[in-house]
């Protein structure tokens, strides 16, 4: 799929970036080399292969769910301006 280079300045109109026309034809055959490298990729046979998550297999190491912290909320909270029922009071900022 080549892109023109109409196509070109529209989608960076669309995306906020500035163009110079000098850099059109460089920026063309560019984007088409990628084109080109996914037409390429989407001709591989891939019927059979499962779909991975990762390269490698990942194994996430798991622990038990203790608390292993004592509760300092009530020590953290002395410095706090406002405090009720446990928990901040802050200033409402909007209407």
């Amino acid at each position: 799929m080549a892109l023109s280079q109409n196509e070109i300045q529209r989608i960076a109109h669309l995306a906020r970036i500035e163009l110079d026309d000098a850099m059109l034809p460089h920026l063309q055959r560019q984007l088409g080399s990628i084109f080109g490298m996914i037409d390429t990729l989407s001709k591989v046979d891939t019927d059979g292969v499962t779909p991975m998550a990762h390269a490698q297999p990942l194994a996430l190491p798991l622990r038990d769910d203790e608390v292993t912290e004592p509760d300092r909320r009530d020590h953290y909270q002395q410095g706090a301006p406002a405090v009720q029922d446990g928990l901040y009071l802050v200033p409402k900022v909007i209407e």
